[in-house]
């Protein structure tokens, strides 16, 4: 399908020297590692690149049997961290359109500023974005009264696909673009999209019901992943670290943890698999409660609670449930 992968050669020869080399890697890697149609060069799929795993798990659902969806970040590696290699750069070049989140990865955000390829999707501009710091959500004894002592700045929060609502959002804007960047499959780009947008609403319905009635509408996290959904069910997210997961909190963060936790009945800790639980289980430790893996969705590996999405979402449900009593 992709006409632009008949003229790279041409584009290598007319680039810089640095861009030509990019573009030649990525060109080894296309004919040389990838598994996809990319390899081939199979005219007739569309090819999509996808910045990471809730952007390709879109991507795959809604483009199904005639789209060719290829990931930048690696199963495993954590996307806020992704430096994008010049392979990648190169396997840019010759998609038909790449689906990612501005605002997450820095480093995507920049190649595909660059980039010529044609189609390009932001997840970030399908639905809204909002300001959120460490504590997100309801307000759980007068916790809104004032500022958290040494709570970093609220940003714009990326997290949008672990509220269904939000990804559902981003799901119709993807398939509208689909249908038309690929015309000749749009009926069945439509039809994907609305298969996925009612199973999130199945979801959707699964946690509104699952958290209705709890004995502390209070969570800690290690990192500000979980606003969306706290602020979709009523919940209060207090988050050890910011957006940033690799932040340090600071003593008086902690602190404040460990008194809101006896006053609002918190029971867990929650950590994620893809960064390091070492704070998170100190400030468990320290404060007598447990711990419990949520998972940000972030990517899929053999830790995962599930095998994708919604089967990882299930697993966050339930623990949610144990941590906050639902009855």
């Amino acid at each position: 399908m992709n006409e632009r992968r008949r003229r790279a050669s041409s584009r290598i020869g007319k680039a810089g020297p640095a861009v030509a080399v990019a573009t030649a890697l990525g060109l080894a890697t296309l004919t040389g590692c990838s598994t996809g149609s990319a390899a081939a060069g199979d005219p007739g799929r569309f090819e999509v690149v996808a910045s990471f795993y809730p952007m390709a798990f879109l991507a795959e659902r809604i483009g199904g049997g005639h789209a060719d969806v290829t990931t930048l970040t690696s199963p495993g590696q954590e996307p806020h961290d992704l430096e994008i290699s010049p392979r990648q750069i190169g396997r840019l070049e010759q998609s038909d359109a790449v689906l990612y989140l501005k605002g997450l990865q820095p480093s995507v955000d920049d190649a595909v500023a660059q980039s010529p390829v044609p189609v390009k999707i932001d997840a970030a501009s399908l639905t809204t974005l909002e300001q959120h710091g460490d504590e997100v959500g309801g307000h759980a004894h007068g916790h809104d009264e004032h500022e958290h002592e040494g709570e970093e700045p609220g940003g714009k929060d990326p997290h949008v696909w672990l509220d269904p609502v939000r990804y559902a959002q981003v799901a119709e804007g993807v398939g509208r673009a689909f249908e038309k960047a690929d015309p000749d499959h749009a009926a069945d780009y439509r039809k994907n999209t609305a298969a996925l947008v009612k199973e999130l609403d199945a979801l959707n319905t699964r946690f509104r019901d699952g958290l209705a009635h709890t004995d502390t509408k209070v969570f800690v996290t290690a990192h500000a992943a979980f606003g969306y959904l706290a602020e979709r069910y009523g919940l209060t997210e207090e988050a050890i670290n910011g957006l940033d997961p690799e932040s340090e909190p600071s003593a008086a963060r902690i602190r404040d943890l460990q008194r809101m936790a006896g006053a609002d009945g918190v029971t867990t800790v929650f950590y994620e698999t893809l960064v390091s639980d070492r704070t998170a289980k100190t400030v468990a430790d320290d404060a007598g409660l447990r711990t419990d893996v949520l998972d940000p969705l972030e990517g899929i590996t053999s830790r995962s609670r599930g095998t994708d999405y919604f089967s990882v979402q299930e697993a966050n449900l339930k623990a949610l449930q144990r941590a906050l009593g639902a009855k």
